[in-house]
């Protein structure tokens, strides 16, 4: 393990240095293995490594290349590892996104446009009279992803898009076990995007911060 860290190690430098960039092929094994000082086999397990959390793309039958690095690309490998959370540890994402969510609405309230505040109000209403826990808990994914994405952070949308998995789980036994959850929901979110129509970040932010300590206390009571 040792041998392959270091050999993870030394790539990274060369992408980290500049040496090699997004979208760069990586010289041929046996001369990169020389090059680094490294085994062929030890430098093998590294790039398999660094392909699992999408540093690297391995090509079958034209090489090994960086990838993009993107941060919706990379964090990807964030989200892979909170799939493997244990039910205990959802309070702890639900104030990690409490800690982030309410700081994306408030950068969402400068950057939003006429045609955002409109896709906010469409996810924020429920028009089917009797519309199943599923189709509302996606639709509550995707108001706050576009909320995300609104912020114009890409790293901080990609972070909160990771926390989303975990806090699954609560948000549909919420819906499930409490009557008015959805609808107090839905007059939470449209408070959200009144506050953002309005430009009033530091309202967006309240909004915010309310909305998923709701969720975050009623979870206590019932753990």
């Amino acid at each position: 393990m040792a041998v392959t860290d270091e050999a993870i190690d030394k790539i990274k430098e060369m992408i980290v240095s500049g040496e090699l960039k997004p979208g760069d092929k990586l010289p041929k094994e046996a001369d990169l293995a020389t090059k680094l000082g490294l085994s062929r086999n030890s430098l093998r397990e590294a790039v398999k490594a660094l392909s699992l959390i999408q540093i690297l793309d391995v090509r079958q039958g034209d090489g090994t290349y960086v990838t993009s690095l993107e941060p919706g690309l990379l964090m990807g490998a964030i989200a892979f590892v909170v799939d493997f959370h244990h039910d205990k540890s959802v309070l702890d994402f639900l104030q990690v996104r409490r800690i982030l969510e309410p700081a994306a609405t408030a950068l969402a309230a400068d950057r939003i446009d006429a045609a955002g505040i409109a896709e906010l109000r469409r996810l924020a209403q429920v028009d089917e009279p009797q519309p199943s826990t599923e189709q509302l808990i996606d639709q509550d994914l995707r108001f706050h992803q576009a909320i995300a994405g609104f912020s114009g952070n890409l790293v901080l949308c990609s972070l909160l898009d990771s926390l989303s998995s975990p806090t699954m789980r609560a948000r549909v036994w919420r819906g499930l076990t409490q009557g008015d959850s959805w609808a107090r929901t839905v007059r939470e979110h449209q408070a959200i995007v009144d506050a953002l129509e309005s430009g009033d970040a530091e309202a967006a932010r309240a909004w915010s911060t309310a909305h998923i300590a709701g969720v975050e206390q009623w979870l206590r009571k019932m753990a």
